[in-house]
């Protein structure tokens, strides 16, 4: 069980980024996020608060919605991302208070443990509900007000979305499909100004997994030591906070604490592309790999300090 925990606490989670500067520009900017009540969630509206944006703060209980209360420029709004009627009214408070939508920031999620074959399906589907219906129909109820002001929308995903790990496959299907959903509705929505972005954390200090242990038998818990300690995600907020304010925002953020979390995920990339072009009919050689990587290459942007 230990070597389930690190290894699950290796994917879990969420290089540092250049600090975005404040402006006055951003106190007419609107921001919604969703699970803000910890972890990644709240350091994402601490820090767009304190630079200005308006942030409209979403979580369940009422003793987190006070604790939100009392930030400068945040105002609390009761939601649970899989209740269509909490949806409808976070839609409904949002017109009402005049100022638009400029972003929308799907972060709400939770961890799920156990194979395929051994998690109950009520597990398998709340992951799915939090993880991958609550942020499609996020989208699907803000889309016009975001595309009004030309703004953006960013999905908290996880290096998990580029990895794989046998103990958690509903979590790691979940973020996989974030990475599709980000792509696609990029593609869907350029056209009318909007930029979407993913955002991929790597090991950062959490409630998600103390969460989803939570949610395990008795017996099961009393087997699991508390897990390590992470780094705070500010690094997290500060790419958010990029994500948000740069004119040409990139689609993927990878933000992640230690150099080897980094080079797995990239290496994990090139071992699938390997895959999908050995054995094939169209096969490319090592030099068309080289040239199209250099390609790409090409519009890069330079290393980070």
């Amino acid at each position: 069980m230990r070597v389930l925990l690190s290894t699950m606490c290796a994917l879990l989670a969420a290089l540092p980024c250049a600090v975005a500067q404040p402006s006055e520009q951003r106190v007419s900017k609107a921001v919604l996020v969703t699970g803000t009540s910890s972890g990644i969630g709240r350091k994402i509206t601490e820090r767009l608060a304190a630079d200005g944006y308006f942030v409209y703060a979403t979580a369940r209980k009422d003793a987190d919605l006070k604790m939100l209360a009392a930030i400068k420029n945040v105002q609390p709004v009761r939601l649970d991302v899989t209740q269509p009627a909490d949806i409808a009214a976070a839609v409904d408070l949002v017109n009402k208070a005049g100022r638009g939508l400029y972003a929308l920031v799907n972060n709400a999620g939770i961890g799920s443990e156990g194979t395929i074959a051994d998690m109950s399906p009520e597990e398998f589907d709340l992951c799915m509900k939090v993880n991958v219906y609550g942020p499609v129909m996020m989208i699907k109820a803000f889309e016009p007000m975001i595309i009004e002001q030309k703004g953006r929308i960013i999905n908290i995903g996880s290096i998990s979305g580029i990895l794989a790990n046998p103990s958690l496959p509903a979590y790691v299907m979940s973020k996989h499909a974030i990475e599709g959903l980000t792509d696609s509705l990029a593609v869907q929505l350029s056209p009318r100004g909007v930029q979407v972005s993913v955002v991929e954390p790597g090991t950062y200090n959490s409630d998600i997994i103390k969460n989803m242990l939570a949610r395990l038998p008795e017996d099961a818990q009393a087997k699991v030591e508390a897990p390590p300690q992470y780094p705070e995600p500010d690094e997290v907020a500060v790419a958010v906070e990029q994500a948000l304010g740069e004119p040409g925002p990139k689609r993927r953020y990878l933000v992640v604490p230690r150099q080897n979390q980094a080079e797995h995920t990239i290496r994990k990339q090139i071992e699938q592309l390997v895959q999908l072009n050995e054995g094939q009919r169209y096969t490319y050689d090592r030099a068309d790999l080289i040239k199209m990587l250099d390609e790409a290459l090409n519009t890069a942007r330079p290393r980070t300090k």
